[in-house]
């Protein structure tokens, strides 16, 4: 198997890279309106954003932010195919703008965009992310009644691009080869991600460490996982250092990505050397967690009806017996990104050795 990984530096609100319905899959996360550090790229794409703040015009700053956003929205209806899947990753703001603090609610806002442009919401995931504890809560302290909720959780929203779902020929031998697990389906479908945390991410390229926003690994790696199969292709918008190429790449799917800093790039091309030895990890670690289960169940006396056809495991529904880990084999710069070749992973691949490879981190939500 083999899959492309295109890396567009340019401005998302005109993707004109990008032809109507090819995408199948949009996983992003936006800068965050009325969070300072993205106050800067707002401006430049709105001088009248700067002056809004300036005279402390929170509300009309807010919307202009979200004007910006919405042309986003827009491009992604039309790439989007008709039943595809658009995921958010966004926080609400608290700020303080002309002596009146308060909370923007961009969550809401975003979902508002969304319907307007068609699409159905679909129930939404909250992961929390770390809060540094020496300035967690916020106004009088102890004293009431003028304290604040110290914001610890993101939203995943999720929409779908019509009214109905996809659809494919009867026993889609690339959709059900794609399946996971039953005990992966019933932690990743929860509302609330308790396993997932924030990251710091260590960037050496000057000025590049501000202008990137923490979105962990396992975040794109999962909606990939759950809302595409094999052969669809995730576009984000808003690329950044490339984490949901990284991770589509992991799961064996194409990528496109748009990023307006020709700068992450190049991060990403170093992150992007160590795929092989980190995609093999990954499969590893669910392979083995897998494993894991099916030992702790039959100790409990539970018993299992399937066989998967690739693997030396039992499972538990008839839909995850197709299923086929591929995992990365090689990966080759092009013009346009990179083309990267994927080999299917067998049953006894990860007998031998059931520890992390040297170097690794010890779990998903650690990536």
């Amino acid at each position: 198997m083999e899959t492309d990984h295109r890396i567009i530096v340019g401005d998302s609100r005109e993707m004109s890279e990008v032809d109507d319905n090819s995408v199948e899959l949009v996983v992003t996360s936006p800068p965050y309106p009325m969070i300072e550090m993205w106050d800067d790229l707002f401006g430049r794409l709105n001088d009248d954003i700067r002056e809004h703040i300036n005279r402390g015009d929170g509300q009309t700053a807010f919307e202009s932010m979200h004007d910006e956003l919405d042309a986003v929205w827009n491009e992604v209806s039309r790439v989007l195919v008709d039943g595809g899947i658009a995921c958010v990753n966004v926080g609400d703001a608290t700020r303080k703008v002309d002596d009146s603090f308060r909370v923007y609610q961009n969550h809401s806002r975003v979902i508002n965009a969304f319907e307007q442009l068609g699409f159905e919401p679909l129930p939404e995931l909250l992961w929390r992310k770390p809060v540094n504890s020496a300035a967690k809560f916020m106004g009088s302290g102890m004293l009431p009644p003028n304290a604040y909720v110290t914001l610890e959780h993101e939203y995943i929203l999720v929409f779908r691009n019509g009214k109905s779902q996809r659809q494919f020929e009867p026993s889609s031998e690339r959709r059900y080869s794609s399946a996971y697990f039953w005990e992966e389906r019933n932690r990743w479908f929860s509302d609330v991600w308790e396993d997932v945390r924030g990251e710091l991410q260590g960037l050496d390229q000057g000025e590049a460490r501000d202008r990137s926003g923490a979105f962990p690994f396992e975040i794109p790696y999962r909606l990939t996982c759950m809302y595409s199969i094999y052969g669809d292709t995730v576009l984000d918008p808003f690329w950044g250092t490339g984490t949901t190429s990284l991770a589509a790449m992991v799961a064996s799917r194409d990528s496109i990505g748009y990023e307006i800093e020709n700068d992450f790039t190049q991060i990403f091309d170093n992150r992007v050397q160590n795929a092989t030895e980190f995609s093999k990890n990954v499969i590893h670690q669910r392979l083995e967690a897998h494993r894991d289960f099916v030992e702790q169940k039959i100790e409990s006396g539970d018993d299992f009806k399937y066989d998967a056809a690739n693997y030396d495991f039992l499972v538990t529904t008839k839909q995850e017996k197709p299923l086929q880990f591929y995992a990365v084999r090689d990966v080759d710069e092009t013009e346009e990104g990179y083309r990267v070749t994927h080999e299917a992973v067998d049953g006894n691949q990860f007998a031998i050795d059931r520890k992390p490879q040297t170097g690794q981190a010890a779990s998903l939500s650690d990536f």
